[in-house]
């Protein structure tokens, strides 16, 4: 384990971290993936010391990757803060509220998405992707799922910086839109802590299967952030069910889910 300096620049979400032994590179975490059969890395941001804890450096800060669902949280707050969608109530489709779209993980919720594109429209969403930084910000061609065919890529040090700028209402939406979206994200409640998460899986080019299982997890009111990606050779394989496994368990080898931290 080894401690390093370095500023973190996560597109226009400008998440920076650049005080004295700020990072903690954290090897033995490695096991964990290794244990589950897959590749990847994980981070996790302590906001109240400003201090992260990651594993794998180079593939969190410097690997592009699809957003799959995750993307999810992005249009999600796009659709709201233009009217597009009224609040997670709206209709996507006749059985189907944005609401449930963002937390179920089946082929209903991408077909739903892709509606929500449809409406939202190619030249909104590219406004907002460019204006924010996303990623590469590329939308390629065709707009019916470039957040799932590998155009559209993301670094998990920048899921980490708008994890943390919609927790802190710091992004550029309404405090309104930014509370829904909260509010859909998944997770565990109890009186030691609070788990929020959003989880997706996809294809790589190689056809790997790819995932992230990205949120927060606060305890006594302080908030830690963390991503986790993974790859596996297996395109079969739930990643996001070892995900997030493997995020408990990291969580929990960290001190966390005792109401201690």
């Amino acid at each position: 384990m080894k401690t390093v300096l370095f500023a973190l620049l996560t597109g226009s979400f400008l998440f920076t971290a650049c005080s004295s032994g700020n990072v903690t590179v954290d090897n033995s975490l490695q096991h964990y993936f290794d244990s589950a059969g897959v590749k990847g890395s994980f981070s996790l941001f302590d906001n109240g010391q400003g201090h992260f804890t990651i594993y794998d450096l180079p593939r969190y800060r410097d690997s592009l990757y699809q957003p799959g669902a995750t993307f999810d949280i992005l249009q999600s707050l796009i659709a709201i803060q233009t009217g597009v969608a009224k609040d997670d109530t709206a209709s996507l489709t006749p059985d189907l509220t944005l609401g449930k779209a963002f937390r179920v993980r089946d082929d209903s919720s991408l077909a739903g998405f892709q509606a929500l594109a449809h409406r939202i429209g190619k030249d909104t969403l590219k406004k907002w992707i460019d204006s924010l930084q996303y990623g590469n910000k590329d939308m390629g061609a065709d707009t019916t799922a470039f957040w799932h065919d590998n155009t559209l890529k993301i670094n998990a040090d920048e899921q980490l910086g708008l994890l943390k700028k919609l927790y802190f209402n710091q992004l550029p939406f309404f405090q309104r839109t930014q509370e829904i979206v909260r509010r859909m994200m998944p997770g565990e409640n109890n009186s030691s802590y609070r788990l929020t998460y959003k989880i997706a899986q996809g294809t790589k080019e190689d056809g790997h299967a790819i995932g992230w299982v990205m949120g927060w997890v606060e305890e006594n009111k302080h908030p830690y952030f963390f991503v986790v990606n993974l790859e596996s050779a297996d395109p079969n394989k739930d990643l996001g069910a070892t995900g997030l496994a493997i995020a408990k368990e990291i969580l929990q080898q960290l001190g966390f889910f005792q109401g201690e931290k």
